[in-house]
């Protein structure tokens, strides 16, 4: 990721802010059901836990109305060459991690493979390296007003897909959507994720396509804030655009209701719409008020750098602490929540507590790069 200098602070402190919150709600500890805020909406519906995933899609759209400019000074196959490569890189660290540590423990303690027929393929970096990857090409290729009409036509699309080839009775139903129906005829049940009682995959192939709208709405936020520049006209514009796709969103739920594990169309009008209200709010506050003289945006501009790198960091510490034995059938990540945290401060709070603790030690990983100037690119 490029330097921050090149780019307003505004934009570093949104990517930031979005991974921080990322590993919070990702990372809850054991003993104590977390504050509501902090969980998933359970089907359809919307909380604040909900944004996370959208708004990193938003920022990586972000990212590559900076990088993508230097698209413009190479040939077509270098620049496809590059989109390619990030893709997969993406897309490959993701499914690995998924797979990681490539081996499981018995009943009995004993070490067993991992068969790569039980592996999840598609997830959270898998889609966002599709994302992104498909993002690029549009945004290359075809003009803003071709992207535009062809992201209504994903969305549109998404819609009467899942109407047309969904359960008729319930198509947004969980175990009648489309969207279940094709990663079991593409990959199988056991290459899913089973985290919501069956089979079925957040991240699925289908609902890849109006996730792509998040990217390109936040690749052409980019553009504008670039173009306009860091002012009150580009605040006013972006709290505008971004009331406008809230209204939309809102008024679509009532036929197409909004749901992040479906990643509905109404959904993604909702996300972007909340993301452009934030990068609207970070502007006025941090570019044209300067409120940041105790240097509080320093905080989030660190994981800003390493975004990737933190995540990665922050799932596979996760998956380590749970294989630990600390005794009495628990893990060493149920331990430190159950028997520290639970015993400094019982329930939601301590539950938080391990939450941001966790989070400060990822943020520590990335000050500590910065420090030396490592940032991990793909």
């Amino acid at each position: 990721m490029p330097a921050t200098v090149n780019r307003f602070l505004s934009l570093d402190v949104f990517r930031g802010l979005t991974v921080c919150f990322m590993i919070v709600v990702n990372t809850p500890g054991a003993g104590a059901t977390p504050f509501a805020p902090l969980l998933h909406a359970q089907w359809h519906g919307f909380t604040p836990t909900d944004l996370v995933f959208p708004s990193f899609l938003f920022a990586v759209g972000n990212a590559m109305s900076f990088a993508n400019a230097k698209f413009q000074s190479l040939p077509t196959s270098a620049v496809m060459g590059k989109i390619i490569r990030r893709t997969a890189i993406i897309f490959l660290l993701g499914y690995l991690m998924y797979w990681f540590p490539f081996f499981r423990l018995d009943e009995a303690g004993n070490m067993a493979g991992f068969p790569i027929g039980e592996t999840r393929i598609w997830g959270v970096l898998q889609r966002i390296g599709v994302c992104y990857g498909l993002a690029s090409l549009l945004v290359y290729f075809f003009s803003q007003r071709t992207v535009i009409l062809l992201a209504v036509l994903f969305l549109v699309g998404y819609w009467l897909i899942l109407l047309g080839w969904g359960d008729p009775a319930d198509p947004f139903s969980l175990q009648g959507n489309a969207v279940l129906l094709l990663d079991k005829w593409t990959i199988g049940d056991a290459h899913l994720y089973t985290g919501n009682g069956i089979p079925f995959d957040p991240e699925g192939l289908l609902s890849t396509l109006p996730a792509v709208v998040n990217v390109l709405i936040g690749y052409y936020a980019g553009q504008f804030v670039q173009r306009v520049g860091k002012n009150y006209e580009s605040t006013a514009k972006l709290l505008l655009a971004g009331a406008g796709l809230i209204f939309l969103a809102l008024c679509w739920d009532m036929v197409f209701p909004i749901n992040k594990k479906l990643w509905t169309s109404s959904f993604v009008l909702l996300t972007t719409g909340l993301d452009l209200v934030i990068l609207a709010a970070l502007i006025y506050v941090i570019e044209i008020r300067n409120w940041n003289r105790a240097n509080w945006t320093q905080f989030f501009v660190v994981p800003g750098k390493n975004p990737l790198f933190i995540y990665l960091l922050s799932e596979l510490v996760v998956i380590i602490l749970a294989m630990i034995p600390a005794g009495n059938h628990e893990s060493l990540l149920d331990w430190i929540g159950v028997h520290l945290f639970q015993s400094l401060a019982p329930g939601a709070v301590g539950s938080l507590l391990f939450a941001l603790t966790f989070m400060l030690f990822c943020w520590s990983v990335g000050w500590l790069l910065d420090r030396k100037r490592i940032y991990v690119r793909v």
